[in-house]
This record gives C-alpha cells, sequence and structure tokens, in this order.
C-alpha cells in the first residue's frame, strides 16, 4: 500500500466524514468498510476506488435505511428502501430511482407490486387498497391507472379503459352471478366548459351509460374487436 501522509487523510475525513476499512494502493477507499459521513448517516459495505459499489448498507440520520446494491455511489441493482414513516419499496434501482420490477408497501398497508420508471409507478402492475380489499390490476402513466385495466371489488369487477385514475370510454362490469353490464363512461355535461379552461374533471363527475346486459363473454387483451379504437388494449 502506498504512503498517504496523515494530513491527507485529515483532508478526507473532513470532506467525507470517518472511515474504517479497506484501501487500494493509491489510499482510495476501496473493499469493505465502514463510513460515518459528517451530516451523520452512516455506510456499511462494499467499496471500489473510493465510491460505494456493490452490496452496502446505508443509514440515514432521519430513520431511513437502504439494503442493497450500489454502483458509483448511486443505489443501482436490486435493494430495499426502509423510509421513516413505515413505507418501504423492495426491488430494482437505476442511477438512485425506483425503475424495472418493485413492490412498495405504504404506510396504510396498500400495496403496489408492478413496474417502475423514473421513481413512478408506470407500466404493468397491482394495487391492492388494503381497507376495502379492493384491486386495481394494469396499465400505469406516470404514476396514475391509465390505459387498459380491471378494478376488482368484492362481488363484481369492472373492465375498461383508464384516464388519470378514472374509468373512461368503453368498459363492462362483470359481476360474480354470471352476467355482465356493457356500456361506457363519460363526463358529465357540466364539466366539459371546465375542461376548455384547463381544469380536470372529478371522477365523480363521470357518468355510466350502460348498453345492454349478457352472459359472460371474452375480454381478450387488446380489447374487444367490435370496440372502437379508443378502446383498444382493453385489458392487461
Amino acid at each position: 500500500m502506498s504512503d498517504v501522509g496523515s494530513d491527507e487523510f485529515d483532508d478526507e475525513r473532513s470532506k467525507l466524514g470517518e472511515y474504517e476499512g479497506d484501501r487500494n494502493e493509491a489510499g482510495e477507499r476501496h473493499g469493505v468498510g465502514k463510513a460515518e459521513l459528517p451530516n451523520g448517516d452512516v455506510y456499511q459495505g462494499r467499496y471500489e476506488k473510493g465510491s460505494r459499489h456493490g452490496q452496502g448498507t446505508y443509514r440515514f440520520k432521519n430513520g431511513a435505511r437502504y439494503v442493497g446494491d450500489y454502483c458509483l455511489n448511486k443505489k443501482h441493482g436490486q435493494g430495499a428502501f426502509y423510509y421513516p414513516d413505515g413505507s418501504k419499496y423492495e426491488g430494482s434501482w437505476v442511477e438512485d430511482l425506483r425503475q424495472g420490477h418493485g413492490v412498495y408497501t405504504y404506510p396504510n398497508r396498500d400495496t403496489y407490486d408492478g413496474e417502475w420508471l423514473h421513481h413512478v409507478r408506470h407500466g404493468q402492475g397491482t394495487y391492492h387498497y388494503s381497507e376495502t380489499g379492493s384491486v386495481y390490476k394494469g396499465s400505469w402513466v406516470n404514476g396514475e391507472m391509465g390505459s387498459a385495466g380491471e378494478y376488482i371489488f368484492s362481488n363484481h369487477r369492472y373492465k375498461g379503459n383508464f384516464v388519470q385514475n378514472a374509468p373512461r370510454g368503453l368498459g363492462k362490469y362483470v359481476f360474480n352471478t354470471g352476467c355482465e353490464q356493457h356500456g361506457e363512461y363519460h363526463q358529465a355535461e357540466q364539466d366539459r366548459a371546465e375542461d376548455e379552461l384547463g381544469e380536470l374533471a372529478s371522477p365523480a363527475t363521470l357518468k355510466w351509460i350502460p348498453t345492454c346486459v349478457t352472459g359472460l363473454t371474452l375480454w381478450p387483451l387488446g380489447g374487444e374487436t367490435q370496440s372502437n379504437s379508443s378502446e383498444e388494449g382493453a385489458e392487461s
């Protein structure tokens, strides 16, 4: 190992905190070590050429904790993040962001199991509501229910298209009794003027317009053949 003057270690300590562990010949943190950072955070795990790299545990002074993979000082790979409010995320990370597949458990015990992009729900995923037992399965767009989805209740389910967390357009209710009600969700008339002013319609203002009741029918991936283009991809 090369000689490194004590003044260099003092300068490192003031910038990067106290460190105990392995170093390479250049004096860089390399291998397994533990660092107590100036802001009170603590990291214990693997280093490579001075950066957190590989498996490690990072404890934040606010009580949060990350256990998992690092690459060049960023959370990258598989890891679990435990938040101070009791929520946690277990899954894939890309450059400090939730990305790929992961499971998030919220403080109220709701869970989301699915795809993430740039730290938000995006792609295919399932959200389980702990209090009611209801489940949404389907597509997510920038953190919101969007495109094709299925909302499952205790004795029925709704299949159709969603826009900004609300059903919109063609869909159907499937009842456990063995029948279906087909129809379409429309925005109430009084809210169309509001939309023109740039305001969003509340889900409470949507109106369900039934068209027919049938026995159970198939709703294949990609939507029903008789539906128009707005219903393409009607179910995940």
